[in-house]
């Protein structure tokens, strides 16, 4: 479900409050995820920037085209009740999220069943494994198919690619949930429910 900033800033605005914000994450640029949790400035408004449903960042209309630029913003990504939010110690900003903030596009397998590992890397080269603290999600897609969904961080998901999917439900298997046959993935010690067994059918990622 798309998650929109209503607008706070005119163009002008817009681009003056990229300024500061670019101005204070550089000048607190540091090794690591900044704890963003731990700020609490005042919030500014919503400024022109979208997340599109491929992972694509979008400023006043136009693509971000460097990647060090996007995973300086990811880096200080938040969600606040329900809204995303980029934040700094001084000011935090509204932004625009059509679907997941990240993108699962690369996944690894190691094992087999409930023992099997499988560590995903997103679009700005977070590294995760399904597991405690990092769940699998699968939401219903459009037409009928299915999206997964890896936890990252606070709140934070990343979608999986089209391409990662298929991999993904290659893995599968049905098991029981609450007397239920249920198809899913096993991983990190986990069974992660997708759809009922009856409801299995080719195509089923989007």
């Amino acid at each position: 479900m798309p998650h929109a900033a209503q607008s706070g800033f005119s163009m002008t605005e817009s681009a003056s409050a990229m300024d500061r914000l670019l101005t204070s994450l550089r000048d607190g640029k540091g090794r690591g995820l900044p704890p963003v949790e731990r700020w609490n400035p005042p919030f500014c408004g919503n400024i022109d920037m979208r997340i599109a449903a491929d992972g694509t960042w979008f400023y006043l209309g136009t693509p971000i085209g460097r990647p060090a630029l996007v995973k300086l913003f990811s880096s200080v990504l938040r969600r606040d009740d329900g809204d995303y939010v980029l934040v700094t110690p001084v000011e935090k900003v509204g932004i625009t999220v059509e679907d997941a903030p990240f993108q699962a596009v690369e996944m690894a397998v190691d094992g087999e069943g409930e023992g099997r590992s499988l560590a995903f890397r997103t679009q700005v080269d977070d590294v995760v494994s399904a597991g405690p603290g990092h769940a699998i999600r699968f939401e219903r897609a459009a037409k009928g198919g299915l999206k997964p969904y890896i936890h990252v961080r606070r709140d934070l998901w990343a979608r999986v690619t089209r391409a990662v999917t298929y991999d993904l439900l290659a893995l599968g298997e049905v098991r029981e949930v609450d007397r239920m046959p249920m198809f899913g993935v096993a991983a990190g010690g986990a069974f992660y429910p997708a759809v009922p067994a009856s409801e299995i059918e080719d195509g089923e990622a989007e």
